[in-house]
């Protein structure tokens, strides 16, 4: 085992899908954790796919593991594999979660989608839950560990827990990162009512069976309290220490969104705005760009053809975690766009959390009295608009792009210092 120290640390085992060099703001949450954990006299063993199928990989994240972290791998089988066999598109657009509208889903995406939703529940990573237990049944006993935390989506993780749950007695600790049965894209799954039905249940056994839920938004705890009456504790996703990095700023009055534009999240209203203000302002035409740094769906290009600003975006596609951290710092305004559903108030994305360390302006339209709008007030990090407040946001976006001409736009953020990752694990470890 190595040193006295490590003898006296107590050991975790943590089973996720996501792991360097997958992509995307699901991973982040839970390497920053296991490179805090040791701080707080926690030894975090990490057990993930040997032979994933990631729709995003970042090769610049495998360096951000901790030395010394114990990662065992074990083989998958994965549907999304074949499924490309079918239609590569499809298949690595459903994985990445981007879902077209129902109008314009070719047959083989609705093919896929219903295979997707009945088949494989609760998602196409069920298939690794029965050798993962069989493996981990032996692990477990042979290393003396006696808690194990699993985090989700996808979903199976928790089924892997719920089994050596109950065949172990270890404690167990089920993350949610995103919730189960009422995530947005659940309703596009077409799903039989018996599918839903086993759904809920799964869901309903999870969360009674586990000794501790983890959520990252109140919003879902709520939701979650209706379920369960085992404890619930709201951990957030964080910052971590930003990596200098060398950037100058846009000359350009730059907007740029990061991550994802998936089918519906398409602020028709901001781009009504944005092309209302290049006709109404020579100055404004001339300066502004917008820039998606990450995938951005049919539906919202077609959106930004319709409305007279293709010529005025710059589709950079997806990049690694330390160039979105300079198209961050370097962009005039920041944008945060959520689906305006009932079902996305909860939805708090990690990139928020590097967003408000960046020093640049937050302009977030979703949902009325969602668990973004209430951070970015608390932290004086930007403004948040409805998908109904044209006036309000035109006249945010003129303010800062007069601050902008005057070189005075920047943020005024207050109060950040409990989301950085080190303090969240620390309340993760409380737990444990």
């Amino acid at each position: 085992m190595g040193s006295k120290g490590k003898m006296n640390k107590k050991r975790v085992l943590i089973i996720a899908y996501y792991w360097p060099p997958a992509g995307g703001p699901g991973v982040q949450r839970w390497l920053k954790f296991v490179k805090y954990l040791p701080e707080f006299d926690i030894e975090p063993l990490v057990f993930v796919p040997e032979n994933p199928n990631y729709p995003i990989i970042d090769e610049s994240l495998v360096s951000e593991i901790s030395e010394g972290v114990i990662v065992i791998k074990q083989p998958i089988k994965e549907p999304y594999k074949w499924a490309g066999v079918f239609s590569k598109k499809s298949s690595k657009t459903i994985s990445k979660g981007i879902i077209t509208d129902n109008k314009e889903q070719s047959f083989i995406e609705k093919v896929m989608l219903f295979v997707r939703g009945n088949f494989f529940i609760p998602d196409a990573r069920v298939g690794w839950v029965k050798p993962s237990v069989a493996f981990l049944l032996d692990y477990i006993q042979k290393e003396n560990i006696k808690t194990v935390i699993t985090t989700g989506p996808p979903h199976s993780m928790h089924l892997i827990g719920l089994q050596l749950k109950q065949k172990l007695g270890v404690k167990w600790l089920a993350d949610f990162r995103d919730p189960w049965t009422t995530i947005g894209y659940h309703k596009q799954l077409k799903l039989t009512s018996a599918s839903k039905t086993k759904h809920k249940s799964l869901e309903k056994k999870v969360l009674n069976t586990s000794d501790q839920i983890i959520v990252t938004s109140l919003t879902t705890k709520r939701e979650f309290q209706e379920i369960t009456n085992k404890p619930i504790e709201v951990i957030t996703n964080g910052y971590d220490d930003l990596e200098s990095v060398d950037f100058e700023m846009d000359t350009k009055f730059t907007m740029s969104h990061i991550g994802s534009l998936l089918s519906k999240r398409n602020p028709e209203i901001l781009w009504r705005v944005l092309r209302d203000l290049i006709k109404s302002n020579n100055d404004f035409s001339k300066d502004f760009q917008l820039n998606f740094i990450g995938s951005a769906s049919e539906n919202v290009l077609k959106s930004i053809q319709n409305h007279g600003l293709s010529n005025y975006v710059s589709n950079v596609g997806y990049v690694s975690h330390k160039e979105a951290i300079v198209f961050q710092k370097k962009s005039q305004i920041l944008l945060l766009i959520e689906i305006n559903s009932e079902d996305t108030k909860c939805i708090i994305p990690g990139k928020l959390f590097e967003y408000m360390v960046s020093n640049r302006p937050i302009i977030s339209i979703g949902p009325i009295n969602s668990d973004v709008e209430k951070i970015i007030k608390e932290t004086n990090t930007g403004n948040y608009f409805s998908y109904n407040d044209y006036e309000s946001l035109k006249r945010i976006i003129l303010e800062h792009y007069k601050a902008f001409q005057n070189n005075r736009l920047q943020s005024h953020p207050i109060g950040l210092q409990k989301f950085h990752r080190k303090a969240l694990t620390k309340s993760l470890a409380n737990l444990i």
